[in-house]
């Protein structure tokens, strides 16, 4: 195998590990906060992107030509909302259902899922169709050995790296993250301390549902191109790192993420017709790893949740 490629083997591998933790990252704050797992976050990244997507129409409708500009509006807008909708999800689909059994809560978000994705196919200008996403970051690039690392390329892992730091710092140093990691380690005793309850699993869903959307502009502007199904394979694969990673640790989420995008590249490069059976290879080497640790990689540490 040539250098060159295997280096776009690498990068492609790095990259997809980059959204993988960051879809991971959202479902570790959601199971860390109420105990449950949200399976509609996949089809809630779809949103995002095809917000993100939305507004770039909506700039160059209006003349603004920068790409700079564009960016910074297509990221701010999809965060923002796609933050609105996991916070509504929480309050008036998730939170209802506190208390009920678990299967309760997972055919519910199934459902909520179900609607947030048809209705981008049905009511999205072309949205049965797959989207062309606009290349808002430079993609000029830098040949090591025949290999084109390019600039766009660095960028996304950069940002998707300080958003996961950011994240961590923000759940260990701020009184709001202490407040989330009360609520995550003893819901009750976080209530008599006086901490909102309700206020904090609307902003931990909001948060987690901004990182999903980042998730979906960095898919969309990798791959140039998005589909209101893109969710569904993220959000699987995403809740497959989190759960690899230990569900509820963040530090195991971000591993996850890296070690499924691992498999994949490996299935890719090892396997006859990789690109048809890198998934099936990944997906069986961590059905293999939940009946070795069914705990994931790091065990989780009910103090340590999120």
């Amino acid at each position: 195998m040539s250098l060159a490629l295997l280096g776009q083997y690498v990068m492609n591998g790095v990259m997809l590990g980059m959204m993988y933790a960051l879809v991971a990252v959202g479902f570790t704050l959601f199971f860390g906060v109420l105990d449950i797992i949200q399976f509609s976050h996949g089809d809630v990244l779809a949103f995002g992107a095809f917000v993100a997507l939305a507004v770039w129409a909506a700039l160059v409708k209006l003349g603004v030509a920068m790409p700079a500009v564009q960016l910074v509006a297509v990221v701010v807008f999809s965060a923002l909302a796609t933050a609105a909708v996991g916070a509504l999800v929480a309050r008036f689909v998730v939170l209802p259902l506190k208390g009920a059994p678990s299967l309760n809560v997972l055919l519910v978000t199934l459902m909520m899922g179900t609607v947030l994705r048809e209705a981008i196919r049905l009511f999205y200008p072309g949205g049965s169709q797959p989207q062309r996403f606009p290349a808002l970051l430079p993609t000029t690039g830098y040949d090591l050995g025949g290999f084109n690392l390019r600039l766009d390329n660095l960028i996304l892992l950069a940002a998707g790296a300080l958003l996961i730091a950011g994240t961590h710092l923000f759940i260990t140093r701020t009184r709001l993250g202490l407040a989330i990691r009360a609520v995550a380690q003893d819901e009750e005793t976080a209530r008599t301390m006086g901490i909102d309850f309700r206020a904090v699993v609307l902003f931990t869903f909001g948060l987690g549902s901004a990182l999903a959307a980042f998730a979906g502009v960095m898919d969309g502007l990798y791959y140039n191109e998005v589909y209101y199904g893109m969710g569904l394979l993220l959000g699987v694969i995403g809740f497959a790192s989190a759960i690899i990673g230990g569900l509820g640790n963040l530090y195991g989420a971000v591993l996850g993420g890296f070690l499924f995008a691992a498999l994949q590249t490996i299935g890719a490069v090892a396997l006859p017709f990789a690109s048809a059976y890198k998934d099936v290879f990944a997906f069986a080497v961590v059905i293999v790893l939940m009946a070795v640790r069914p705990t994931g990689l790091i065990g989780e540490r009910a103090s340590e949740r999120v």
